[in-house]
């Protein structure tokens, strides 16, 4: 049999026009799924290991105040500052955090200080131990994206709790059952955002 020249023989593995098109259509409905969360999920490890950094730097300082005798019955949040690599002191800025309200203020009496992996830190300087119980403790807030986003109860802040003994914790696993008991932000007695875990 004599082949013409305007033959075409066709690939029977080859892919037309219209496969293709349905082949990238899936793909870009698979990424825009996707890729949102891969890029969350980043995110949230990032601000989870700021955190932890910074909740390790006040156990460092911790140690260093308890070493210099500075740890006492009026010890308040601020005063570990002088134990802590920080790059600047804030009294203007708001912050996102969790149990408060909508938002963390900076003030004198709520001092805010913003750490080299741009992570900040307010302080509670109206508690103080008031005792040195390993149940007394201060506590203070980790927002490892500074900068208020305007929502209320943001998943962007951890309250950290600092025991007399140096024990420190997240909210969620404090040694009192009635701090943690009331509703929390994140729903009832839950005081840690989704992000965050020990």
């Amino acid at each position: 049999m004599v082949s013409s020249p305007h033959y075409k023989q066709q690939n029977p593995f080859g892919f037309t026009l219209a496969e293709l098109l349905i082949s990238l259509a899936i793909l870009g409905v698979i990424a825009t799924f996707t890729i949102p969360k891969v890029l969350s999920s980043q995110q949230n490890e990032a601000n989870e290991a700021k955190t932890k950094d910074i909740v390790a730097a006040f156990s460092g300082a911790y140690q260093q105040a308890k070493l210099n005798a500075a740890i006492n019955a009026n010890t308040k949040p601020s005063d570990f500052t002088p134990y802590l690599n920080y790059l600047a002191w804030d009294t203007s800025a708001t912050i996102d955090e969790g149990v408060w309200g909508t938002s963390g203020n900076c003030s004198t009496t709520y001092p805010c200080i913003t750490f080299a992996n741009g992570a900040t830190v307010i302080f509670d300087d109206l508690a103080r131990f008031g005792g040195t119980a390993t149940t007394n403790m201060i506590s203070f807030y980790v927002d490892p994206e500074p900068g208020y986003s305007g929502t209320a109860n943001p998943v962007r802040s951890v309250q950290f709790v600092l025991y007399y003994d140096g024990f420190i914790t997240s909210r969620a696993f404090t040694r009192s059952n009635s701090f943690t008991s009331a509703g929390g932000p994140y729903g009832p007695g839950n005081y840690d955002p989704p992000w965050f875990t020990w």
